[in-house]
């Protein structure tokens, strides 16, 4: 079995640009298909799967392994975020086909079975970004987080820390424990809520400062209350917090995790299955994270293809956690690809169908062309002109 194509569709999701991947091969009918979304980075992810094609044609797609060496090591220049997130879309793409080959579900292929079923979480908004990242009063926020748990779900993720330099000034440190004091009053105790300060503290001092104010009302994680790379102050929050702290999906080389794990830096590590290499090189930041009892809780605020990947990487690593979805991103989202994802009662159910168990639609998918992103980021600025993390 050769691999004879790799090729990318991009499909507008209003807020996003989800970029899937198709890996053909000489077998008749056999295909398999991954995700390579990254935000505002699509033309260059784009780019960088033609770049990296032309180094597994003709090779045997059920070689994953050595297929990601080769794109590792043969591109010569490390990759980063973009051509990780290249590699990871034709990672999937090749379990997609190894699966099918066999008329096995991916999950079986990565150790078998672990759990009955998989517990997930979204975002207030259901999938709207606008939502997501612009809801910072209390009525609209409550109101969100009611919408959410009237949908089924019983765990959401809400973005209601303030934009924020060294210092967390005090009345925007007493707005956020009013706000998750009233999420909290909401939906009551049996809902986890997770709260995601997307790095905006640029100090381990005001990083906690927030988590103080969030800590009486349970958060069952925050998550990356630092920007990436900063291991030595994230050692400060995490030896001071009385929350759990994750952090990780804007991580993409396993040498990345392993500070976090040596350190201690973390309690929840957050891998992106779409950008740190795929299933496999997933699968061993797990296991080194069961090493130093942390749990995995994957980053995956993507496409269809990613939420199925997500799903059975979950059914065979033990210590996964929850599962980041965004199946309310559009209307259209089981349109443009039909998969395996089922919810019942908060949680994902275990898939039988051999490989990834999905088919893309691509005539749907056609009536969905690139069109530029909106810039969330932009607004990421103090009212000194000061431009911090978004």
């Amino acid at each position: 079995m050769k691999i004879t194509a790799i090729e990318t569709i991009v499909v507008n999701a209003e807020m996003r640009n989800w970029v899937f991947v198709r890996v053909d091969t000489d077998q008749a009918g056999l295909y398999g298909w991954g995700e390579a979304t990254l935000e505002w980075k699509t033309k260059a992810v784009v780019g960088a799967v033609a770049d990296l094609a032309p180094l597994l044609i003709g090779r045997d797609p059920r070689d994953i392994e050595q297929a990601v060496r080769v794109l590792k090591k043969h591109s010569f220049w490390r990759l980063g975020a973009i051509g990780m997130s290249a590699i990871s879309g034709i990672e999937l793409a090749l379990w997609d086909i190894f699966g099918k080959s066999l008329g096995q579900p991916v999950w079986r292929l990565l150790g078998g079975q672990v759990r009955d079923r998989v517990k997930v979480y979204t975002h207030l908004g259901l999938g709207d970004m606008r939502a997501v990242y612009e809801t910072l009063e209390l009525e609209p926020l409550v109101q969100r987080a009611s919408e959410v748990v009237e949908q089924g779900y019983n765990a959401f993720k809400a973005v209601f820390i303030p934009y924020t330099h060294y210092h967390a000034p005090l009345p925007d440190v007493d707005k956020v424990g009013r706000l998750m004091e009233a999420l909290r009053a909401a939906v009551g105790p049996q809902v986890e809520i997770m709260v995601d300060f997307h790095g905006r503290p640029a100090s381990a001092a005001a990083a906690l400062a927030y988590i103080d104010a969030l800590a009486p009302f349970r958060p069952m994680f925050v998550e990356e209350p630092l920007p990436p790379g900063e291991t030595g102050a994230l050692i400060q929050v995490a030896s001071k917090a009385r929350v759990p702290i994750a952090a990780g999906e804007r991580l993409v080389d396993r040498p990345e995790f392993e500070d976090l794990f040596r350190a201690r830096a973390v309690d929840v590590v957050q891998p992106d299955i779409c950008h740190c290499g795929g299933l496999l090189e997933a699968k061993k930041i797990a296991a080194m994270a069961e090493a130093v009892s942390v749990g995995v809780a994957p980053h995956n605020p993507l496409g269809p293809i990613a939420g199925a990947a997500a799903l059975h990487f979950a059914v065979s690593t033990p210590n996964h956690l929850i599962q980041e979805e965004m199946v309310g991103a559009v209307p259209w989202y089981f349109e443009v690809v039909r998969g395996p994802i089922r919810r019942v009662d908060g949680c994902w159910l275990v898939p039988e169908a051999p490989g990834l168990g999905i088919e893309v639609d691509e005539a749907v998918a056609a009536r969905h062309p690139f069109k530029p992103e909106v810039l969330h980021t932009t607004n990421a600025v103090m009212p000194d002109g000061t431009i911090v993390d978004w």
